[in-house]
């Protein structure tokens, strides 16, 4: 099964079993630190593959580098659609380089990537501190960018920083 699929099975076993929180994805330092890993091991197998192309259609990658001191200054539900922004971008990104590459080993990986990302997207959508519908209503900063091995590390950029302390956030007030 898709690792994409682990985590939101995980995230759903328990939101029912009757808490409202994914606490063990958020709590369990562990998770996070296997989801970096699995970016890292994405990243590197898509270096590895074979002639990937020159993208012709240069994708839209966001810029995921942020200041610590002005992360911590945001509320989590700031940082919570900051992280979707970003992930949509990314998302919109893998699915135009899956347009433009047919080699079996690099479309496995953006297969994978795409997987990967989504799953965080319907998580991170879970996790509301404002009612209302989900709305990107977004403008991430963002660089053009031909080369797709650009792409895998703009995502493990994302789970190694935003991702990770957003979830690092959370877990001081869910696992007390």
């Amino acid at each position: 099964s898709p690792p994409g699929l682990l985590l939101l099975t995980s995230f759903l076993l328990h939101v029912e079993e009757g808490r409202a929180s994914p606490t063990r994805l958020v709590c369990d330092n562990r998770l996070i630190q296997k989801y970096i890993g699995e970016a890292k091991d994405m990243e590197k197998r898509a270096g590895h593959c074979q002639a990937l192309p020159t993208l012709s259609c240069p994708t839209v990658l966001p810029l995921v580098d942020f200041s610590l001191q002005q992360w911590k200054s945001k509320s989590n539900e700031i940082k919570r659609r900051e992280i979707l922004c970003d992930l949509a971008l990314l998302v919109g990104a893998v699915a135009g380089a899956q347009g433009q590459v047919t080699q079996e080993c690099g479309a496995r990986q953006l297969s994978q990537l795409y997987q990967h990302a989504n799953s965080f997207i319907l998580l991170l959508q879970t996790f509301s501190w404002e009612a209302g519908p989900w709305e990107p209503g977004c403008s991430p900063r963002f660089m053009e960018q031909t080369h797709i091995t650009s792409i895998f590390l703009t995502y493990r950029q994302l789970v190694q920083g935003k991702l990770r302390f957003f979830f690092h956030d959370l877990a001081k007030d869910l696992c007390k």
